[in-house]
């Protein structure tokens, strides 16, 4: 790659001499600054970078003017780079940048190719600062962005070649410019207490800008949890999963996958719905004005609540049982229940005492799913006592209604016993006694 093949050393026999022959318009300032420069490209070629900036140094204060600035601005880059300070590598390009690209990097024939090697050290340093200055996240952006502009075409470069190393530039210039618009995210979250509501507005606006970065939408789903705004961080982990997994290859991609599958399913109760959340969360980088997700408690109380309403009276029995069958069920019989009216209840006759005109009926109340009593008949759990003899002879396994008022109740065996009046049976089938009767199936 042309970048990479110009950001090579020059060798130290005769760098110097090269460049003046080069450039034969350039001079040196005396014998001195000729082995100042020359002591730089030692210290290079040696892999000494800290020697090799504090020997720029003691340049620049010599000869603060130079014809060679242009090399010395490119031979300081690559020193802070090699010497890792990432940070001195992003100031000394605000400073160039302050004096003019144009102006520092003049030569028709090298400056394009030494502005280029300038900004691309410049631009890796950027996500490399942990915690930029002001003036740092000023130049990072003005480097970015003359990057990806980056309007100077070095000459002798084809148009395939230019083409090519256009498009190079542009990720390491977008990742700058990302790492700088989420980096006050960052420094909310990290803050003791966190600000959550302003990292979520810095991850809002970022993500409005690179909708297709899937770290902004992972940054901005913490910034959602940490608010307790639960759907609204789902949806954001669904999108970085969904987008990419990797985060910009940052992550373990399974891992962001299961962390956001697993949010919703610990939601939601289950994986229902899941595959279209996947879909939707393409569509847009936010989640729309009233997003939710409906937790397991929420879509129990609708399932409750349809039961209740096309089953009022089973329901009604539900939760009388429930709370007889609670650790404090004496408790609330004595409390609540006995001797205060039930609405209407339905159940099946399970047996008549006696047989022929009962005074008392046993009666089951199947719910669904329950399990049978001895010969697969549902357990008896309710006894009315009639206020009256019935006129003959009731059908067993006929379902009936009636109403009646709690007197008495055991634990085990579970019986609730009521006193109910003849006039409130409803559905029983009689037959005069002395005519043999079929057991209903």
């Amino acid at each position: 790659m042309y970048l990479m093949t110009k950001c090579v050393l020059l060798s130290v026999a005769g760098a110097a001499a090269l460049a003046a022959q080069a450039n034969p318009g350039k001079q040196y300032k005396d014998p001195q600054e000729f082995d100042a420069y020359n002591a730089v490209i030692k210290d290079m070629t040696a892999n000494n970078p800290a020697q090799a900036i504090t020997d720029l140094d003691a340049w620049k204060k010599k000869y603060p003017q130079t014809d060679y600035q242009a090399e010395r601005e490119v031979l300081c880059m690559k020193a802070f780079i090699a010497a890792k300070r990432y940070a001195q590598a992003v100031d000394e390009a605000g400073v160039v940048m302050d004096k003019g690209l144009e102006a520092v990097f003049a030569d028709s024939k090298d400056g394009p190719g030494q502005e280029l090697q300038l900004l691309y050290n410049a631009i890796v340093s950027v996500p490399m600062i942990a915690d930029p200055t002001p003036a740092e996240v000023a130049a990072g952006r003005a480097v970015a962005q003359r990057l990806q502009a980056l309007p100077r075409r070095p000459p002798n470069l084809g148009d395939a070649d230019w083409t090519k190393l256009r498009s190079d530039v542009q990720a390491p210039a977008k990742a700058a410019l990302v790492y700088l618009a989420i980096l006050p995210g960052i420094r909310a979250m990290m803050a003791k207490p966190p600000d959550c509501a302003a990292a979520q507005s810095i991850y809002e606006k970022a993500l409005e800008d690179y909708p297709d970065v899937s770290n902004i939408s992972y940054n901005l789903g913490s910034a959602f949890a940490c608010l307790k705004k639960t759907a609204p961080a789902i949806y954001e982990y669904e999108r970085a999963a969904v987008m990419d997994p990797t985060l910009g290859g940052t992550r373990d991609a399974k891992q962001i996958a299961s962390i956001a599958d697993d949010s919703y399913k610990k939601v939601h109760g289950s994986a229902e719905g899941l595959e279209q959340l996947k879909q939707q969360v393409k569509q847009s980088p936010l989640p729309p004005a009233g997003f939710a997700i409906k937790t397991a408690s929420e879509i129990a109380a609708e399932k409750e609540e349809e039961f209740s309403r096309n089953n009022p009276q089973l329901a009604l029995w539900m939760k009388i049982k429930a709370a007889l069958a609670d650790s404090g069920g004496e408790q609330y019989f004595e409390a609540q229940l006995k001797n205060s009216a039930v609405p209407p209840l339905r159940g099946t006759l399970v047996e008549a005492k006696p047989g022929c005109h009962p005074k008392e009926l046993l009666v089951a109340v199947p719910l669904p799913d329950a399990a049978s009593g001895p010969a697969g008949a549902p357990p008896v759990e309710i006894s009315l006592k009639l206020d009256k003899p019935l006129s003959g002879k009731p059908e067993l396994g006929v379902e009936f209604q009636w109403q009646g008022v709690p007197t008495a109740f055991t634990a085990s065996p579970f019986r609730l016993t009521m006193d109910t009046e003849v006039s409130t049976l409803q559905g029983l089938k009689n037959t005069p006694c002395g005519v043999p009767t079929a057991r209903k199936k």
